[in-house]
């Protein structure tokens, strides 16, 4: 089970290149290991990260691998970001090494949502390259309890339908293209994890709570921030229905 609230953390890796609408600073070391602590103790237990996510990873391994049975670990592959730029590597080779570096930083042995970063291309990611065929392998080595996409298009996700357990979709009040597909996903057993419910931070957070948590569908929405005060009161609105 997941909390209907998770975690986003970005903003505790990068501050580079987002769609955030105000600037902010990097937190140190000991405000990541309070907010992180304060997180669990709220009941937040989904927490989703990425390589391309700058320090995030490794500082999620430093602060919570000895509390790791605790909460659901999601990361993903295909995304890097150095040097204020973005880059995509899709083959089989860069998939595995990426996967490997991942549970290194995060001290960790299995990853329990393992996701496609994907660039936008999200039916060539799945039918031009190995990447579901590695994610496949690397469920099946033990190494991911489960894998999924985190994609951009509808019918990227539709085409995921046939061989993802959890898929990560964009879905707000502004935009609702993706809910006839998260029913198809209900249908088929595989578990929604909805990103930019509040549109990176342009909604206010009721009332995108609210919409977002009313589709019996969602297993957990993801909310990027650095307040603990705005984690406790989303999840506040989550468990009261907005």
């Amino acid at each position: 089970m997941v909390s209907p609230i998770g975690f986003g953390a970005f903003k505790i890796g990068r501050n580079e290149k987002t769609k955030y609408p105000s600037q902010y600073a990097l937190p140190s070391e000991s405000d990541v290991n309070c907010l992180l602590d304060g997180l669990l103790a709220l009941g937040i237990n989904y927490v989703d990260t990425a390589p391309a996510y700058g320090l995030s990873e490794e500082r999620i391994g430093r602060c919570l691998a000895s509390r790791r049975r605790e909460f659901v670990l999601a990361t993903k592959v295909g995304e890097t970001f150095a040097e204020g730029v973005s880059q995509y590597d899709f083959t089989s080779e860069g998939l595995r090494a990426s996967v490997e570096r991942s549970l290194v930083r995060l001290k960790t042995d299995v990853i329990d949502v393992l996701l496609l970063h994907s660039d936008g291309r999200d039916e060539w990611i799945q039918n031009e390259t190995d990447a579901v065929a590695v994610l496949q392998e690397l469920k099946d080595r033990g190494l991911a309890r489960s894998i999924g996409l985190s994609g951009k298009t509808v019918e990227g996700a539709r085409q995921a339908l046939q061989w993802a357990d959890v898929l990560m979709v964009e879905y707000h009040i502004e935009d609702r293209s993706h809910e006839a597909l998260i029913d198809q996903a209900a249908q088929s057993g595989v578990g929604v994890v909805v990103k930019k419910g509040l549109a990176s931070g342009h909604l206010p957070a009721g009332e995108a709570i609210r919409f977002v948590l009313a589709n019996p569908h969602v297993a957990t929405l993801v909310v990027g921030g650095l307040s603990l005060v705005h984690f406790r009161e989303n999840m506040r609105l989550a468990n009261n229905g907005g």
